[in-house]
C-alpha cells in the first residue's frame, strides 16, 4: 500500500442518500484575535463571573483535553475565546457579554468532573461545544446544578440519555452506523481497530448495525491501547485477517481519535504485502491535515471512506466560520475550520446565541435556558445540521438515544490525496440505528 491505488469509480451502495439544502454562512464573524494557547487547567476570558441579572455577564465553559498522550482537540476552547470576543465586541447575546471558562479535561475523570465542579462553582450557565469521554464523572455534576450541556462531541451514550444533554449531531452511533452502511458492500472482512477504553466498548455493536443493515457480517472487534506510540502488532493482526476473505478485499476501520495517524503508520509499514486492503474511518480520527502527513495521495489513506456529520469544509455554510478563523485567529494554528471539533463548537455557540435572543430582556439562567430548550426552540444552524429541536422522545428514543436529535452524516472520501465528498447531501442514519443492538 505505499503506492497509490486506482479509486473505484462506484459508490458503496449501502448508503443512501438525501440533499439537505444548505445556506450560505451560519453568522457573520468579526471575532477578535483568539486568546493564546491555554494554560493547563482552567482559563478564561476577563469579565466577572456568574450572575443572572438582566445586566448580568452570561458565563458558559468549553472544556477539552489538551497535552495528553491521546486525543487532543484545543481547538475547541480556543474557538470558544475568539467567537466570545467577537460577540463582546458587538455588544454581547442579547445586550449581555459572554464570559467564557475554559477547562482541560486532561482525557482523565478526574480532571473532567473538576471542570464540571468549576462550572457550577463559576454559576455557568451552560456547557457548550465541549469534548470528554467521561460522561459518568461529569454529568452527575452538571445534572446536579440543572446546568445544561449543549453541543458535547458525542463520544458516549449518555450525551444521548441525559435530560441535561442537547446534542448537536449524531455523535459516535451516528459516524459508525453510517460507516457500516457505506463498507457493507464495498468490503469483505472488516476490522475494526478502536480504544480499549469504556467509551471504545460502545463502538463496534454501532458499526456492525451498518454492517447488519447491508447483509454483511459483524467486523472482527480489535482492542488497541488509545495512547500507544506503535501499532506494529496491531496492524498485523488485521492484516492477517483480511487476507482470509474471498471475493472483496478486506477493510480495516481505525477508530482511535489522535492515534490513528500513529496506527496508520504502522499499518503502511505492514500493509506492503496486502496491496487491496482499504482503509475507512470517521472524522475526528483523520483530517486534511492527517492525510497530508501520511503520504497524501500515495498514502495508506487513499481511496478510503470517511464519515462526518457536517457538510465538508468546501460548503458556503461554513464561509462564517472561515471568515473568523482568516480574520481573527489566523495565528492560531488549533482553530482549524476543517476540524470537527471546532466545528461542533461553532453550532453550539450559534445554538446558544439563539436560546439568548429567544429570551428577550428575561433573566439569562441554568434554568431558563434548559426550559427554553425543552420548550421546544427549534435552532436554524445554516444548513450545516437540520434544524435541532430536543424532546426527550423522539425517533431513537426505543433504542436508548432520547435525546438523538441529528442523526445525519456526511460520506467523503480521501481522493487524489484530498478530502472530497463522495455524495450529495446527507443521510439519515435513524432507521440503522433503531435497528442497532446498543442494550
Amino acid at each position: 500500500m505505499t503506492g497509490r491505488r486506482p479509486i473505484r469509480s462506484t459508490l458503496p451502495g449501502g448508503l443512501r442518500g438525501r440533499s439537505r439544502a444548505t445556506r450560505t454562512g451560519v453568522l457573520s464573524a468579526g471575532a477578535l484575535v483568539a486568546c493564546a494557547s491555554l494554560a493547563v487547567g482552567c482559563g478564561v476570558v476577563p469579565g466577572a463571573t456568574g450572575g443572572s441579572g438582566d445586566d448580568d455577564p452570561i458565563t458558559v465553559m468549553t472544556w477539552a483535553p489538551q497535552d495528553t498522550g491521546a486525543t487532543n482537540k484545543p481547538g475547541m476552547p480556543a474557538l470558544a475565546h475568539a467567537y466570545a470576543r467577537w460577540v463582546n465586541s458587538q455588544g454581547g447575546l442579547g445586550g449581555r457579554q459572554l464570559n467564557v471558562l475554559t477547562c482541560n479535561d486532561h482525557n482523565d475523570s478526574v480532571a473532567a468532573a473538576k471542570c464540571a465542579r468549576r462550572a457550577v462553582k463559576e454559576n455557568a450557565v451552560a456547557v457548550v461545544g465541549s469534548y470528554s469521554q467521561y460522561a459518568d464523572s461529569f454529568f452527575p455534576v452538571l445534572e446536579g446544578a440543572r446546568i445544561p450541556y449543549i453541543g458535547g462531541y458525542g463520544l458516549t451514550n449518555a450525551e444521548f440519555t441525559s435530560p441535561l444533554s442537547y446534542p448537536v449531531n449524531g455523535g459516535q452511533p451516528a459516524l459508525l452506523a453510517g460507516l457500516g452502511s457505506a463498507l457493507a458492500d464495498a468490503c469483505g472482512p472488516v476490522t475494526l481497530v478502536r480504544p480499549d477504553t469504556i467509551a471504545g466498548d460502545q463502538l463496534p455493536v454501532l458499526l456492525d448495525s451498518g454492517l447488519s443493515s447491508g447483509g454483511h457480517e459483524r467486523a472482527h472487534d480489535q482492542r488497541a491501547a488509545e495512547d500507544a506510540t506503535s501499532y506494529d502488532d496491531q496492524s498485523g493482526r488485521a492484516l492477517a485477517r483480511e487476507g482470509t476473505g474471498r471475493g472483496e478485499p478486506g477493510c480495516v476501520v481505525p477508530v482511535l481519535g489522535d492515534r490513528t495517524g500513529t496506527f496508520m503508520d504502522s499499518f503502511r509499514r505492514a500493509s506492503e504485502d496486502h496491496p487491496d486492503v482499504r482503509t475507512a474511518t470517521v472524522l475526528g480520527s483523520v483530517d486534511q491535515t492527517a492525510i497530508n502527513a501520511s503520504g497524501g495521495a500515495s498514502g495508506p489513506y487513499e481511496g478510503a471512506y470517511v464519515t462526518g456529520w457536517y457538510p465538508s469544509v468546501g460548503d458556503p455554510g461554513w464561509d462564517g466560520l472561515k471568515k473568523l478563523i482568516k480574520e481573527q485567529a489566523f495565528g492560531n494554528n488549533d482553530v482549524d475550520a476543517a476540524d470537527a471539533g471546532v466545528q461542533t463548537t461553532w453550532i453550539a455557540y450559534t445554538v446558544l446565541k439563539e436560546v439568548v435572543e429567544s429570551l428577550g430582556d428575561g433573566e439569562v439562567s441554568a434554568d431558563t435556558v434548559r426550559r427554553a430548550l425543552d420548550g421546544g426552540l427549534e435552532v436554524g444552524t445554516g444548513g450545516l445540521t437540520p434544524d435541532l429541536r430536543w424532546t426527550f422522545a423522539d425517533k431513537l428514543a426505543s433504542v436508548g438515544f432520547p435525546r438523538l436529535v441529528n442523526a445525519d452524516v456526511t460520506l467523503q472520501v480521501v481522493r487524489e490525496g484530498r478530502l472530497v465528498s463522495a455524495r450529495q447531501g446527507a443521510v439519515d442514519t435513524t432507521r440503522t440505528l433503531q435497528n442497532a443492538d446498543v442494550a
